[in-house]
C-alpha cells in the first residue's frame, strides 16, 4: 500500500525536511546580508535557526535505517560519511556566521562557505539515493533537493522576517518583498519541474509512460503534492507579495504562516513519493 510504503521511509523524509530547512533558511541569511538592509537581529536569529536545523539533520542522518523494503530507490552507503561531515561543517560555519553578524561584521566568507557545505550535503544526498539509477537520476534528484531547500527554508526565513516587522515597524518593506518574490519564483519553478517530471515519467520507480503518475496507485499523493504543496502556495505567495508591497505586514506574515505549513507538507509528500515509490514530483 502507498501509505505504508511512505511510512516505512519516515526517517528519510525527516532528513529531507530538516536538511532543506537548514540549507534553505541559511541561503536567505547569506543572500539577505549581501543584498538587503534587513536587521542584524533577524539575520543572527535565522542563522541560529539554520544551525539548529542542521544539528537536527545531522542527528537524523546518524539514525537513518535505510530505504524501506519494496522501494525502487537503491542507497549507496559510501556517501554516508562525507554527507555527515558536510553537515557538521555547515553547522560550524553557520555558527561562525552568526557570531560575525552579531558583532556587526558582514560574515560573507563563512556565510558563503557554510552555504557551500550545506549544498554539498544535499548533493551528497543525491549521490546516496540516486546513483543506483544512474548519473541522470543523480542530477534530477540533486535539482529536486536544492529546489525543495529553497522553498522549505525560504518560506521559513520569510515568515520570520515578517515577524520582524511587527517589532521593527520602521524597517523598509523592500527586504520582505524581495524574499517573498524569490519564494514565489521558486514555487513557480517547482510547478514547471512537476509538469516536466510527471510528463517525462522521471524517477527510478516511474512506469507506465508520460503522466502515468497522475492516474496510478500513487495518484492521490501526486495530486496532493500538486494542489496542496505547489498551486495553493503559489497563489498565497503572490498574495503575500501584494500585501507586503502595501505594508500590510500582519497580513503578509499570516499568509507566510499558511505557506510554511503547505510548503512543508509538499516537501514531505515529495520526499515520500521519491523514497516510497521512486517518483520525482
Amino acid at each position: 500500500m502507498p501509505a505504508e510504503q511512505i511510512a516505512s521511509n519516515l526517517d528519510l523524509i525527516n532528513w529531507t525536511v530538516l536538511a532543506c530547512l537548514a540549507v534553505g533558511s541559511f541561503a536567505v541569511v547569506v543572500a539577505a546580508r549581501l543584498r538587503t538592509g534587513t536587521t542584524r537581529g533577524y539575520l543572527a536569529f535565522t542563522a541560529f535557526c539554520a544551525a539548529g536545523f542542521g544539528v537536527l539533520a545531522y542527528l537524523s542522518d546518524t539514525a537513518l535505517t535505510g530505504v524501506g523494503a519494496g522501494s525502487k530507490v537503491v542507497a549507496d552507503p559510501a556517501f554516508d560519511g562525507p554527507r555527515r561531515v558536510a553537515l557538521i561543517v555547515f553547522v560550524a560555519l553557520a555558527l561562525v556566521t552568526l557570531v560575525a553578524i552579531a558583532r556587526g561584521r558582514r560574515g560573507s566568507v563563512p556565510g558563503i562557505a557554510g552555504l557551500a557545505a550545506g549544498v554539498g550535503a544535499l548533493l551528497l544526498g543525491a549521490l546516496t539515493w540516486g546513483s543506483g539509477a544512474g548519473p541522470l537520476a543523480v542530477i534530477l534528484l540533486a535539482v529536486q533537493l536544492l529546489v525543495l531547500a529553497a522553498a522549505t527554508g525560504g518560506v521559513f526565513a520569510a515568515m520570520i522576517l515578517g515577524h520582524w516587522y511587527l517589532v521593527t515597524p520602521k524597517l523598509p518593506e523592500a527586504p520582505l518583498v524581495l524574499v517573498a518574490r524569490a519564494l514565489m519564483a521558486v514555487i513557480a519553478l517547482q510547478v514547471v519541474l512537476f509538469a516536466a517530471w510527471v510528463g517525462l515519467g522521471a524517477g527510478p520507480g516511474s512506469t507506465g509512460g508520460p503522466f502515468a503518475a497522475l492516474t496510478g496507485s500513487w495518484a492521490l499523493f501526486v495530486w496532493l503534492r500538486l494542489v496542496v504543496g505547489l498551486v495553493f502556495p503559489l497563489v498565497v505567495s503572490w498574495a503575500a507579495v501584494q500585501t507586503a508591497r502595501t505594508r500590510s505586514m500582519e497580513s503578509a506574515t499570516g499568509l507566510l504562516y499558511i505557506n510554511v505549513g503547505t510548503i512543508a507538507a509538499g516537501t514531505i509528500l515529495a520526499a515520500g513519493l521519491y523514497f516510497g515509490a521512486g517518483l520525482l514530483v
